[in-house]
């Protein structure tokens, strides 16, 4: 059942009960990173494991993973080679009240340095799945950007 959850803004990814920070350092520019986070959402499938589908909408984009969950986002934070971010508007996911992913992008030779924050609050059964998710999140995040950097260093056709 999708419902709506809290359309929280950028100030919860500092306050969230829950909160996960990965980082990883890509060969590509900040401004190749960029567009392939904001521009690209279509793509993130190709390099993102977990994701099935991602595709735009009027509001942002609608995101389906593996295992049937789905997510209707909110883009918030749009600044060209710094910060990506959005919000879950309506999702199938039980027991959460809010999220946001947040993306920050750093100049650090040769590349880019990447953080990736998921600010997330809901029921105390939920809050607890995230936390005990951590590893898990880290390993796809670490193999998601290794992906990705090998993606982002093919020459584009």
């Amino acid at each position: 059942m999708v419902r709506r959850i809290h359309p929280v803004e950028l100030d919860f990814v500092e306050s969230a009960p829950v909160r996960l920070t990965f980082g990883a350092a890509l060969g590509a520019s900040p401004e190749v990173v960029y567009r392939e986070l904001a521009d690209r959402a279509e793509d993130w499938p190709d390099w993102f494991s977990g994701l099935v589908a991602v595709a735009r909408t009027p509001e942002g984009r609608q995101v389906r993973l593996t295992g049937g969950g789905q997510f209707w986002e909110t883009v918030l934070a749009a600044r060209p080679t710094t910060h990506y971010a959005y919000r879950t508007d309506r999702t199938n996911a039980p027991g959460m009240s809010a999220l946001i992913e947040d993306w920050r992008l750093v100049a650090a030779a040769p590349g880019t340095r990447v953080r990736w924050t998921v600010a997330t609050d809901g029921a105390a059964l939920y809050r607890a799945l995230v936390r005990a998710a951590r590893p898990a999140l880290a390993r796809n995040f670490r193999v998601s950007m290794r992906a990705l950097d090998r993606r982002l260093s093919l020459p584009r056709r």
